[in-house]
């Protein structure tokens, strides 16, 4: 699968200070690294020792949930895409919008995959919680989550 790369200057607005900037590097190299590239072991590696809080109740917390989940729908889904529209920063802060498809035929087309905003807080370097909000797009999408939805697999709440 050809994989695109995220160009974070492309992305970048004036208002950030060098600290979000920085912020945001981390956040795109995890996303590229996880989200598109699926290089799961440079992940384990690099963010391996981050203290991550997961508020995404369907994942266990921690690193671990989140690269199980992207690991077994990579696996089911290998022409997955994570396709990043808008990166906003404040302080620790980094929102990513996104559209994901799970079909290489369905890139770029609004009509089907799910739109994604991702919330990371980063601090000193470090990625340590997560909340995401996806809305799946289209009635496939839509059944998908609606089957594999609903338990909850870590107490720290959506908020």
């Amino acid at each position: 699968m050809e994989t695109s790369k995220i160009d974070l200057d492309k992305l970048k607005k004036d208002t950030w200070t060098d600290q979000e900037y920085e912020n945001a590097e981390v956040v795109m190299d995890f996303i590229q690294n996880i989200m598109i590239d699926h290089n799961f072991d440079y992940i384990k590696e690099k963010y391996g020792s981050h203290r991550y809080k997961q508020h995404n109740q369907s994942m266990v917390d921690g690193l671990s949930g989140v690269l199980k989940v992207v690991g077994d729908f990579a696996k089911k889904y290998p022409d997955y895409t994570y396709d990043v529209k808008h990166v906003y920063v404040d302080g620790p802060y980094v929102t990513v919008h996104s559209h994901a498809t799970s079909n290489k035929k369905h890139r770029g087309n609004a009509q089907k995959g799910m739109n994604i905003m991702d919330i990371w807080k980063v601090h000193n370097g470090e990625i340590t919680e997560h909340w995401d909000a996806v809305q799946p797009i289209h009635g496939a999408m839509r059944f998908l989550f609606w089957m594999i939805g609903g338990k909850f697999r870590n107490t720290n709440t959506y908020f």
